[in-house]
């Protein structure tokens, strides 16, 4: 009869004490920020399931999930508005941030100052919410889906020009070494050189800023930017929540298509 020999289990490891004692204070940190947080914020939990809460959630959800099909073609015209003044300022957003991103990359600019100015230039756009933008320009313009595109075409410069910078300052210098060590211009370096390393990727980061931006876009409409939110602004004041819920049962199914499309094109692109 064999004899079955067990193996002895290894030591458990002692975690060192520094170590325990940081995660303590991790944790407590952690739990002190929540505190703070609900507490600053004064949320009123007696308010949320109150009498007079649960009745109005009973009496809007329902009708938000019965969408008014008569007011169909009025929000999928409002949509493809919103989906045009998404469009026109990304397209605008990505075409100005060209020159941003070559400016605020380290490897084209020799310049500290220009280098420096061009990041905070795009720090300072991406401190503004779109929203903020569309206020001004609602302001200065009038309510028009042009207050907006010109909000998300600021708006959209930000990350653009950020991720361009980022996309130049990862190409292959060794190709502009070799077009310059063979007596190459400026010009026919930056278009041998640069712009064929860069343009798949800003393709993509113009197509997935686009899709940011068509969500951004329902919500500028709120304020009088146009598009879609316009139509759930007035039907919200005029407590119509079916037609929200039919506005907002476009919007979901046009992302999502939107989403789906973008995703496979910037797939085949990169």
């Amino acid at each position: 009869m064999e004899q079955t020999t067990t193996l002895p289990l290894p030591p458990k490891k002692k975690i060192p004490r520094k170590k325990v004692i940081r995660n303590w204070l991790i944790a407590a940190f952690l739990v002190a920020m929540y505190a703070w947080t609900f507490s600053s914020i004064g949320i009123n939990w007696g308010q949320i399931v109150s009498e007079r809460t649960l009745n109005n959630m009973g009496r809007v959800i329902p009708q938000l999930f019965s969408p008014e099909w008569a007011v169909a073609l009025d929000a999928l015209r409002l949509m493809g508005e919103t989906l045009a003044m998404a469009y026109t300022g990304t397209l605008m957003a990505a075409l100005l941030a060209v020159p941003f991103g070559f400016f605020a990359a380290k490897n084209m600019v020799d310049s500290r100052i220009v280098n420096t100015a061009a990041k905070w230039a795009l720090d300072g756009i991406r401190a503004f919410p779109e929203i903020m933008l569309a206020l001004i320009f609602v302001a200065a313009i009038g309510p028009s889906a042009f207050a907006g595109v010109l909000a998300i075409a600021v708006g959209s410069i930000g990350m653009l020009g950020k991720l361009y910078s980022e996309v130049i300052e990862s190409i292959d210098m060794h190709v502009v070494e070799s077009l310059e060590a063979n007596g190459a211009n400026k010009a026919q370096i930056l278009f041998y050189g640069i712009i064929p390393q860069v343009i798949p990727e800003f393709l993509s980061y113009a197509i997935y800023r686009y899709e940011i931006d068509v969500r951004s876009s329902t919500i500028l409409g709120l304020i009088g930017a146009g598009g879609i939110g316009m139509m759930i602004q007035i039907s919200t004041m005029n407590r119509n929540w079916d037609e929200v819920g039919m506005a907002l049962l476009i919007i979901i199914f046009v992302v999502t298509v939107i989403d789906y499309v973008s995703s496979a094109i910037r797939k085949r692109i990169v």
